[in-house]
């Protein structure tokens, strides 16, 4: 479990994040590549809220495929094109990740690495190892551990 801190001496989270997240001891940590709003299928999602929210799709994806999902997520950071697609990206934001406060960042960018591309977005994630009554480490999968 993650620990989320927002302290009272620093002014409150400007939305949906929290000021700093620490990673309990015993954890394994994903780190996930920039998502950016390209479908399964290889064919760009339209517009801002959509590709942000396919943004969103595919960082889920990589975290079930480490057995993880939102709730394990430590920090997002989100790079973007347009500053009026700020409160689009973070309503669609809010609207997927509901309850969950990552530590975040978002950056105001020139372009990514396709014209076509609006928004991009990375993410780390760490979740608690397993461990048997002998004290033996498994990974959440089930899979033997270090």
């Amino acid at each position: 479990m993650n620990k989320l801190h927002n302290p009272e001496t620093v002014a409150p989270p400007f939305a949906n994040y929290s000021h700093a997240v620490e990673s309990m001891q015993n954890c394994h940590v994903l780190f996930i590549s920039g998502q950016v709003g390209v479908n399964p299928d290889g064919s760009l999602a339209e517009g801002i809220e959509a590709q942000t929210q396919t943004a969103l799709n595919n960082i889920r994806e990589a975290l079930r495929s480490a057995n993880m999902d939102f709730q394990d997520l430590t920090r997002l950071t989100t790079y973007l094109v347009n500053r009026e697609d700020v409160p689009k990206v973070r309503t669609v934001r809010e609207a997927v990740l509901g309850d969950e406060r990552p530590a975040s960042t978002l950056v105001l960018v020139a372009g990514l690495a396709s014209e076509d591309w609006l928004v991009e977005i990375e993410a780390i994630a760490a979740k608690p190892w397993h461990f048997y009554g002998d004290g033996t480490v498994f990974e959440t999968r089930g899979r033997p551990g270090i």
